[in-house]
């Protein structure tokens, strides 16, 4: 009985990269591409409704990045992260054990990796959070959040975040009246946002500083800020005096 060929997506928002990929599958009988995208939008859609064996993977794209797409998929399979990233990156990549291209690559190089994932392919893969985080933290802040309800997706700039509320491994960002949940921790989410901008004043909150109005005493050791908006969140004294220093 002939084997089912391996189900393949493709994601760069850059289309002769796009070209190079699909010119080295056409040598790899093996191989179906079943959809290729320019965005992480489409990346996310074709994953979810097409179910592919493999997805190649650029991780520097507008409107949503590989690492976002990754945390909107219902379904994950075998990743190749395709990128252009600096050294500290890829280190990162080789630590955790994900394949990667990096760009410009050959046709041998493309093979050795190609080879390497379908062996492991049925295979529980390693976890990307990890790798996210480490990539991420040599890098600049984050600047936005990218979060899935149903068929919708909202990319959430992280300016426009009035506070992150915690429960248990889920997070609650208010923004512009709206309430957006992802599941994440906040501690996470601490490590990867810009210290100067979103405070831990509670270990259940994060606030940006800049939608804070005024805070107020509540009871002994213990306060409430009032946002910009309205709300009102709970200061506990650690979290009071990592305001002191920046405000």
């Amino acid at each position: 009985m002939p084997r089912s060929p391996i189900r393949i997506v493709i994601a760069d928002d850059e289309a002769p990269a796009r070209a190079i990929l699909r010119e080295y599958l056409a040598d790899a009988p093996e191989c179906e591409v079943v959809a290729e995208c320019a965005n992480g939008f489409e990346a996310v859609k074709a994953v979810n409704e097409l179910g592919p064996d493999l997805l190649f993977l650029d991780i520097q794209m507008p409107k949503l990045d590989g690492f976002e797409v990754i945390e909107l998929l219902e379904r994950r399979p075998k990743i190749i992260f395709v990128t252009a990233y600096d050294e500290f990156a890829l280190r990162a990549f080789e630590v955790h054990a994900i394949d990667y291209l990096l760009k410009p690559f050959s046709a041998d190089r493309f093979r050795r990796v190609l080879d390497h994932a379908t062996a492991l392919l049925g295979a529980e893969s390693q976890p990307v959070e990890p790798l996210a985080r480490a990539v991420r933290s040599g890098h600049r802040p984050l600047e936005r959040v990218a979060v899935r309800s149903g068929e919708k997706i909202d990319v959430l700039p992280v300016s426009k975040i009035d506070y992150i509320e915690a429960s248990d491994d889920y997070v609650t960002f208010a923004a512009a009246g709206e309430k957006h949940t992802k599941q994440q921790t906040l501690a996470e989410l601490e490590s990867l946002l810009d210290p100067r901008t979103f405070v831990r004043i509670h270990r259940s909150y994060l606030v940006n500083i800049a939608k804070i109005a005024k805070i107020e005493l509540y009871a002994k050791d213990s306060r409430i800020a009032t946002l910009k908006d309205g709300s009102r969140i709970p200061v506990s004294r650690s979290g009071y005096a990592r305001l002191r220093e920046l405000l």
